[in-house]
């Protein structure tokens, strides 16, 4: 691995390696970062994501079904898109490419109070790309081409380094090595070898981050600010972040029921102080919908949206 990915990134760049952990640092590091006077907006980011892959050969790929019913009840990353190639051994995929997903994930970590520290999310867009590989060297021009992204996305490659273990780990049916990268000291997501235990010869790559963290990084806005926007301070941080994972699930009608996939939108209404949404949820629901259904329209209008989060929160 270390070998290719020397080859495709060149002499800019340091390879330190100790043990099993591996570093790769560029030579000109150290400048300063300056974020650009107007932030784009989350549809300029998206488009500037997709024109730039597309640019490389990656074209984007629909969402995966946000209800997903096999291994999880919800979508929790676009790499479940290689799920019969890396769990089945299959020459088949549900998705490849450029792929924006929304996903919904209870890991976020959290402070003493139970807030959600900055740069993690209950429901974001997971931008992946994923796709079925051939050789480790497909899976360092994946690194290039991403490198590249970044740059059109106002990124420079000498504040980007990746970090992680070369020792292979074993899920299940699957194995793999991960490497994480950062802009500067914010980690963004992964690149990940992939392949299927039973036929190693099913290799893929899912290259992973998110929107909003990309934003974060590329503006160094108030992590709030950036997120809620107008309505940061309105209430607390954890009742807007239900209120846009609850948005999501019920715009893609997943409604509460006390089971199944319903059931994680009824735990996650369920974290929702009566005092946090006095005044109604019209505001915040209206926004998150906006911004979702900048990735893929939703089935659910907002005004219905609304009504069923009141009548839920009624219900209790």
């Amino acid at each position: 691995m270390t070998n290719a990915l020397r080859q495709v990134l060149g002499q800019g760049w340091e390879f330190t390696i100790e043990g099993t952990e591996l570093e790769i640092r560029h030579r000109r590091r150290g400048s300063p970062y300056a974020p650009p006077r107007r932030p784009p907006s989350w549809v300029e980011l998206l488009k500037t994501l997709e024109d730039a892959f597309a640019a490389r050969g990656v074209p984007r790929d629909a969402c995966i079904p946000l209800r997903w019913g096999r291994e999880t009840e919800l979508a929790i990353s676009a790499v479940q898109a290689l799920d019969p190639l890396l769990k089945d051994g299959r020459l088949v995929t549900y998705r490849s490419g450029f792929l924006p997903q929304p996903v919904v994930r209870f890991t976020g970590e959290r402070d003493e109070n139970g807030e959600l520290l900055d740069g993690y999310l209950t429901s974001f867009v997971n931008v992946s790309r994923v796709q079925p590989i051939q050789s480790i060297d497909e899976y360092a021009g994946v690194l290039d081409d991403w490198l590249h992204v970044l740059s059109m996305l106002g990124f420079h490659a000498r504040h980007v380094s990746l970090y992680g273990q070369l020792k292979v780990w074993h899920r299940q049916q699957v194995a793999g090595v991960t490497l994480m990268f950062r802009h500067l000291d914010l980690t963004l997501g992964d690149i990940v070898l992939l392949w299927n235990l039973e036929n190693p010869q099913r290799m893929a790559v899912d290259l992973g981050t998110g929107l909003e963290r990309l934003a974060w990084a590329r503006t160094l806005r108030d992590w709030n600010d950036l997120i809620f926007g107008p309505l940061a301070g309105a209430a607390r941080s954890s009742a807007l972040d239900a209120i846009r994972t609850a948005t999501l699930l019920i715009g893609n009608g997943i409604t509460p029921t006390a089971r199944g996939a319903g059931g994680i939108t009824r735990r996650v209404l369920g974290t929702l102080e009566p005092e946090s949404v006095a005044l109604g949820v019209s505001a915040a629901v209206r926004a998150s919908h906006r911004y979702w259904s900048t990735i893929a329209a939703l089935r659910t209008p907002w005004p219905v949206v609304a009504v069923c989060i009141e009548q839920e929160l009624t219900r209790r």
